[in-house]
């Protein structure tokens, strides 16, 4: 299928603090946003009418209305008023439920994708906030400090950083995670500065994740995990998002491929990678 290509990269949180709960029953959030060079591939063409889309790779999702992809493109295809439709590849490299942010990586890329299919005069910032709260990060990516939901952005210089990323064969619901936080929960806003300063010289940031210890009490398994990464070598373990996927900070891609090689022995069936800190526009 010839047409429009875009790389969907995963996100990390380079620290989660959840500030509290709001009155319309979200979360207040205070993040580091970074994507990474770990991405689904979105091939994009216009067909007569209708949004089709077909799911191969790595991972296996949803090919209908329950695939962010799917809606994001139906959303675009509304707000510009075209007359036709598209036709989408999506080949998934990216774990569903791991904290990484690959279905929104994904409804991200084809909102690119399908304003280069279609030119309108589409606000593609506000379209992507009523398809999640990753999705405005991710429509860029690269390096953001954010807080509201996801949605308040402000990016940042890129830094080189390289990354171990381990998910466990099991996914956390991302709902369940923030509905089990209680009051004792909450923190105060991250270091930002700390922690890039702290990643530019490979030393373990002083970062948290707000979500940890309810998600760990219902995954125990995921708090071993992250002792283990830590008694491996890997100061700094922390889980992305909501999780499944913990991740750790290393000195550099060298060392990232030997320990995600060694972790990958270690633990059959768990999904390893290494990763590198990535641009924006889809990396």
């Amino acid at each position: 299928m010839e047409g429009v290509v875009e790389r969907a990269c995963a996100k990390l949180n380079l620290g989660l603090a959840v500030r509290g709960r709001r009155a319309d029953g979200y979360h207040e959030l205070h993040t580091l946003f970074a994507t990474v060079d770990v991405c689904d591939e979105v091939r994009l063409a216009p067909r007569a009418e209708g949004v089709r889309l077909r799911v191969a790779g790595e991972v296996a999702v949803p090919e209908g209305p329950e695939n962010l992809a799917w809606r994001a493109a139906a959303a675009y295809l509304e707000a510009a008023g075209v007359p036709g439709g598209v036709e989408i590849e999506l080949a998934k490299r990216v774990p569903a439920g791991a904290g990484l942010g690959g279905g929104s990586a994904d409804a991200a890329a084809v909102l690119r994708g399908l304003a280069k299919v279609y030119p309108a005069g589409v606000d593609l910032a506000a379209l992507a906030r009523g398809q999640g709260a990753d999705v405005p990060f991710l429509l860029r990516g690269g390096l953001a400090e954010a807080r509201g939901v996801g949605e308040e952005l402000r990016f940042l210089e890129p830094v080189e950083v390289h990354f171990v990323l381990v998910k466990p064969p099991f996914e956390v619901p991302t709902a369940g995670a923030y509905a089990a936080l209680e009051p004792r929960d909450f923190g105060p806003e991250l270091d930002v500065p700390g922690i890039l300063e702290a990643l530019r010289r490979a030393a373990p940031p002083p970062w948290r994740n707000d979500l940890e210890r309810a998600v760990f009490f219902a995954y125990p398994p995921l708090a071993d995990l992250k002792r283990l990464l830590e008694e491996h070598g890997l100061g700094g373990a922390l889980m992305s998002g909501s999780g499944s996927t913990l991740f750790a900070p290393v000195e550099s891609r060298e060392k990232a491929e030997r320990y995600a090689d060694a972790l990958a022995r270690r633990y059959p069936g768990f999904w390893v990678r290494a990763a590198s800190l990535v641009g924006g526009e889809g990396g």
